[in-house]
């Protein structure tokens, strides 16, 4: 066996100046023992994670993390495997498979499918249909807060409040309620509202002070929301929130903590993942100027360049599983009980699924990315996503006769593991002669 020491300079050069020395030697043992490490809070990985995870799933496909403490998936058919699967690998561990809970964060059929049931109320096809043109004049309201100006923060004036407005008006909640629209009486929008703290998810950069944060303002949240509920079922609405609430017609309905816990979900995942759409989608146009333009010149084909965007850089790159018995995942070992990275991020980009994985294709015939998961856990918001997405570009490409990525400050994502977040992302705009709007397409 040879004596040479692996070279250990791509782990040092990958990393951020004030990284623990543990985490060091964690990556250091990964190198050594599969030839790659994955460090996904470097400063050249947040900025483009896709060449790293190519060299993951051409190197390692299916290997032990010492940084996660389970398996690392990257490949598109074994992490499409996993997420169908949820039998053999669960949202929980077996505490909480056997105890239950009132998430459907967490929870595997048959509790999932029976909140789900009740959650699906308030995304039905007929509801997308009537918000569409609430989100088009929302979007254009936003915008009109900047009609002066000629760099603008896409994230502060759109991206971040777009969201929030949407879905507070299909759930039914009032504007001047919580928070959600604390800003509307200022010209920007405020990124540290009430709802996008909700909408975190938990990430090993939090800060013990933002976690006592965060837990203050659920217990505020609670509070609010078990109000809200007692009034919806004492006095139903047509929203959101009343279909939310009311028992089916088996007579089953929502507890209190179970109703609370999907409002949640709605209001701060909902937002925070359509907020990660809308980001990352624009920023990738402004760094492909030919498909922009592609779409000035053909705006039908809005809605497939939403899908292709998701692929190609979709907005939740990792999710976990816990494999409920052993398993072999790409030739691996998974113990029962431990934890099943997926990186969905690798997996969207793999040429053995996608002809020409790394290039822009809004013509792309095979959609079936990976961006919303799969299986019973699909995405519930992928329909919102995907509305709220093709709204604000269109809006955006109406509005504006030029779009280009402002010189500084240069666009900057969020020490995050699970999300492709986009702090801010500032675009130089020029406003056109009076012109037709954009056809609208249908949905």
């Amino acid at each position: 066996m040879s004596s040479q020491k692996p070279d250990l300079a791509p782990v040092r050069s990958s990393l951020d100046s004030d990284v623990l020395p543990h985490v060091y030697d964690q990556l250091t043992q990964d190198r050594r023992r599969n030839g790659i490490a994955w460090w996904p809070l470097g400063a050249s990985y947040l900025a483009d994670p896709y060449p790293d995870l190519r060299r993951l799933r051409e190197t390692a496909p299916g290997h032990h993390c010492t940084l996660t403490g389970g398996v690392l998936v990257s490949r598109y058919q074994d992490v499409e495997r996993i997420l169908r699967d949820y039998e053999a690998f669960s949202l929980g561990t077996r505490q909480r498979r056997e105890h239950g809970g009132h998430s459907m964060v967490g929870s595997d059929p048959p509790e999932h499918t029976r909140l789900r049931r009740f959650a699906r109320r308030a995304f039905t096809p007929g509801v997308m249909a009537q918000m569409e043109d609430y989100t088009r004049s929302a979007a254009h309201k936003l915008l009109d807060r900047v009609a002066d100006e000629d760099v603008v923060d896409w994230m502060s004036v759109l991206a971040e409040p777009l969201p929030v407005l949407v879905i507070g008006r299909m759930v039914g909640l009032p504007e001047d309620d919580m928070g959600l629209y604390e800003q509307w009486e200022c010209r920007r929008y405020q990124p540290e509202s009430y709802i996008r703290r909700m909408g975190w998810l938990r990430e090993p950069t939090h800060s013990k002070e933002e976690l006592r944060h965060w837990l203050r303002t659920k217990v505020l949240f609670s509070r609010r929301m078990a109000r809200l509920v007692e009034e919806r079922r004492s006095d139903p609405r047509d929203d959101g929130l009343s279909r939310l609430v009311e028992a089916d017609s088996q007579g089953d309905r929502l507890t209190h903590k179970e109703a609370e816990s999907l409002l949640h979900l709605v209001l701060g995942f909902g937002s925070g993942a359509t907020r990660d759409i809308i980001g990352t989608g624009l920023l990738v146009l402004l760094r492909h100027p030919e498909h922009m333009r592609l779409l000035r010149e053909r705006p039908e084909l809005l809605a497939d360049a939403v899908d292709e965007l998701l692929r190609y850089d979709a907005p939740v790159q990792v999710i976990r599983r816990i494999a409920v018995q052993g398993h072999q995942v790409a030739g691996t070992p998974v113990a029962a009980e431990s934890q099943v990275t997926l990186l969905l991020g690798a997996a969207n980009r793999d040429p053995e699924q996608f002809e020409r994985p790394d290039e822009l294709d809004f013509a792309r015939a095979d959609k079936r990315h990976l961006a919303f998961g799969r299986g019973v856990h699909h995405c519930l918001f992928a329909r919102l996503g995907r509305m709220a997405a093709r709204v604000a570009f269109e809006v955006l490409l109406e509005r504006f006769a030029d779009v280009q990525l402002a010189g500084s400050p240069p666009p900057a994502f969020a020490r995050r593991v699970s999300v492709r977040q986009l702090m801010h992302l500032h675009i130089r705009v020029r406003r056109p002669r009076p012109v037709a709007p954009l056809q609208r397409q249908t949905a």
